[in-house]
């Protein structure tokens, strides 16, 4: 089975209050796009595909010289559907990874491949929820008290067979963060592999600090 990956890298992230988009902040001297294509690189996936903004494409071209970089949409899922026009057309299943998760593991990579290799359509790493989970109303008020033991957080990357992939982003232009959701809509099975802790989404400046931390730590 041939593999690639999608790595949407064309918002800004506001979030964080910095002028330049997310995927061009640096942590540990690489950028958050350098480090999510690395990581797939290394563990096995040769064929990446970047959606970049557009008025960075030529810098992302120079940081990762290894990928085929394209010009990203306004959304994530536009992203995702523009970066399928440049997927070869023998690759049988392909990868959606976020490009700020700087520190993915391998081994999400390859358990999440393993899981297609054995059959299945679409498959997402999670981790269980740590803390408690309650709804609430427009108010705040709480309604309800979640049972966190059947709740998971998603990461990245999630795998698709390419038919399904493609199929899901041409039968809705529903804006969405997660591809799965595209997925599940049309009624597919999506199957559950073991994600990492350290595969967290750096959305906010608190998340930034912590990866700063984390690869100071590591690299002493």
């Amino acid at each position: 089975m041939r593999i690639a990956a999608i790595v949407p890298a064309a918002g800004r992230g506001e979030r964080l209050g910095h002028p330049v988009p997310k995927a061009l902040l640096q942590v540990g001297g690489l950028s958050l796009v350098e480090h999510a294509v690395a990581g797939l690189m290394r563990a096995g996936i040769e064929t990446v595909v970047v959606a970049a903004p557009a008025d960075v494409v030529d810098e992302v071209r120079r940081l990762v010289p290894r990928a085929t970089v394209v010009t990203g949409g306004a959304q994530r899922s536009d992203s995702v559907r523009l970066s399928l026009d440049a997927i070869p057309a023998d690759v049988d299943a392909i990868l959606v990874h976020d490009a700020a998760r700087p520190f993915g593991s391998e081994d999400v990579v390859r358990r999440v491949v393993d899981a297609l290799e054995n059959g299945a359509a679409a498959v997402i790493p999670v981790v269980p929820l740590a803390d408690t989970v309650k709804r609430v109303d427009g108010n705040g008020r709480v309604v309800e008290t979640i049972d966190r033991s059947t709740l998971r957080a998603v990461q990245t990357p999630q795998g698709f067979r390419r038919d399904v992939l493609v199929a899901a982003h041409r039968t809705t232009d529903v804006a969405v963060t997660d591809d799965a959701a595209l997925v599940e809509a049309m009624g597919v099975d999506v199957q559950t592999v073991e994600g990492d802790a350290h595969a967290f989404k750096v959305t906010t400046a608190w998340d930034f600090a912590v990866a700063e931390a984390l690869w100071e730590r590591g690299n002493q």
